[in-house]
This record gives structure tokens, C-alpha cells and sequence, in this order.
């Protein structure tokens, strides 16, 4: 009977976690059309396939709702291991030439923006109109410029950064280079090849702050 129990129990949790994601699947595409602004807690329900009070009971609100699919967007799936534990991360700072550090970035940033741009480019135009979306918004930019800053602590530490470049400056290049509107003009609107935008990641930021190769 006790393993019966584990086994049910097992059975629930997989079951919710579904449901999560149908959710979340359904608010990704219903937020980015017609918007976040314009869709209702019912109509996430009706895509997903769910009553609405499933969504409030998985979720608490809309904007809860909201911040929980950037988090899953950006990180990819929703496992509970933070950015900074990473395997990308690790293969960061085993690189020792500071270009080869920006370059796994950079890959890591590709791949990243294609899965998310639809999403933070709806959330950014949802920001300037609902309070709710621009607080998301402000606080997606603010973990964004705390993870530019342990990056760019790593490549002041490889001694082959400008002088009078200091953590905070290169932090900001790295924010603004990785700004997710970059790859959505470039990429998206543009019609760049990754394999570009990738080099035009790793010339720009290393151009910015790093000492010219001799």
C-alpha cells in the first residue's frame, strides 16, 4: 500500500507539471497575440484545454502567470536549477582567453533569444502600457544586469580588459549587447544568419572593452 501511495502521489505531481506547462504553452502564445493586455485568464484556459480556476489555483493571477513564463522562457525548461548552476555557465569560466568566454556566451545567447524573443518582445511593448507587465519587464532587466556583472567580474579577472574599464562599465556593454531587441532587428527583422550575429556579438563587446589583439 505505501508504495501504491508513493506511486499515485508520483503520478499527481507529473499530471501537474503537465498542466503547468499547458498553460504556459498556451499564455506564451496568447501573450504575444493578440497581448498580454488583451488576453483574459479564461481564454489562457480555453487554449490550454483547462478550467480557469486550474489556471488560479496552478498560477495565483495573471501577472503571476506572466513572470512564471519569462522565468520558463528564458531558462528553457522549468527544472529548479538557477542560471548560475548552469552547464553553459561552467564551460564559461573553464575558458581562459576572454574571447573564447564571449563566444560560448554568444552561443548560449543565440540560442536563447530564439526561444524567447516572441515572448520579451511582447513583454517589453506590454510594459509601457500595464503595470504589471513593466514591473515583470524591470525586474527581467535588473537579473539580466546582475548576471552581466559575474560575467564581466570574469573577464576583468583575465587582465585583458581596457584600462579604465572596471567591472561596472563592462558589465553595461555586456547588458546593453545582450538586450534581446539586438537579436530581433538583426536576426528576426534583418534576416541574419546566427553564425553572424554570433560574431557580431563577440566584435562588438570585445571592440568595447577588451585590449586590441597586436
Amino acid at each position: 500500500m505505501v508504495v501504491k501511495r508513493r506511486y499515485d502521489s508520483a503520478r499527481r505531481q507529473e499530471q501537474a507539471r503537465q498542466t503547468r506547462r499547458a498553460i504556459l504553452a498556451a499564455a506564451g502564445r496568447l501573450f504575444v497575440e493578440p497581448g498580454y493586455a488583451a488576453t483574459p485568464l479564461t481564454a489562457v484556459a480555453a487554449e490550454a484545454g483547462v478550467a480557469v480556476q486550474t489556471v488560479y489555483a496552478a498560477f495565483g493571477s495573471k501577472p503571476q502567470l506572466l513572470s512564471a513564463l519569462v522565468d520558463v522562457t528564458v531558462a528553457g525548461d522549468d527544472a529548479p536549477v538557477a542560471v548560475p548552476d548552469r552547464p553553459f555557465v561552467a564551460e564559461i569560466r573553464a575558458l581562459a582567453d576572454p574571447r573564447a568566454k564571449l563566444a560560448r556566451f554568444a552561443r548560449h545567447l543565440t540560442t536563447t533569444h530564439a526561444r524567447q524573443a516572441d515572448v520579451m518582445v511582447a513583454l517589453a511593448g506590454a510594459a509601457t502600457a500595464d503595470p504589471d507587465a513593466a514591473e515583470i519587464w524591470e525586474k527581467n532587466r535588473a537579473e539580466r544586469r546582475q548576471g552581466m556583472a559575474v560575467f564581466a567580474a570574469e573577464l576583468v579577472a583575465t587582465g585583458a580588459v581596457r584600462a579604465g574599464h572596471d567591472v561596472d562599465r563592462v558589465a553595461d556593454v555586456l547588458w546593453l549587447a545582450m538586450d534581446v531587441r539586438n537579436y530581433d532587428w538583426l536576426v528576426r527583422e534583418r534576416g541574419w544568419p546566427v553564425e553572424r550575429f554570433e560574431r557580431w556579438y563577440v566584435d562588438t563587446v570585445a571592440g568595447a572593452v577588451l585590449n586590441p589583439v597586436s
